[in-house]
């Protein structure tokens, strides 16, 4: 039995670096993404004004494009759910709640996985 699992296991391998390999740059990027919006990510997001740190949200999934109700045409916005990490030291203490945000195009912010 495990070495018919490891077989299949090697084909499906096989396969999928196969059906990768054919696609462009910007569908693997798609497949990517789609694949990291079913699992989740640990994402942190901060906000600065100017060169200062002013807010920082933990644990945050995807940040997803407004999109408008009649014509679906982009907003010039994103916004998604995070934790405020209101004393910025990077944990999600237990008093600290999960929020929704919104930022807009022309903020200047950083988004990316937890290191920890």
């Amino acid at each position: 039995m495990q070495k018919k699992f490891t077989r299949l296991t090697l084909i499906a391998a096989v396969l999928s670096s196969v059906f990768l390999a054919a696609c462009t740059q910007e569908q693997q990027n798609k497949i990517s993404r789609d694949i990291q919006n079913w699992t989740g990510t640990n994402g942190v997001l901060e906000v600065y004004a100017g060169d200062k740190l002013v807010r920082r949200f933990l644990k945050v999934d995807k940040i997803s494009t407004a999109l408008g109700t009649d014509d679906k045409a982009p907003r010039a916005y994103r916004y998604g759910y995070g934790v405020l990490d209101e004393n910025l030291n990077m944990i999600a203490d237990p008093d600290e709640k999960k929020v929704y945000f919104e930022v807009s195009d022309f903020s200047n912010t950083v988004f990316f996985e937890n290191p920890r």
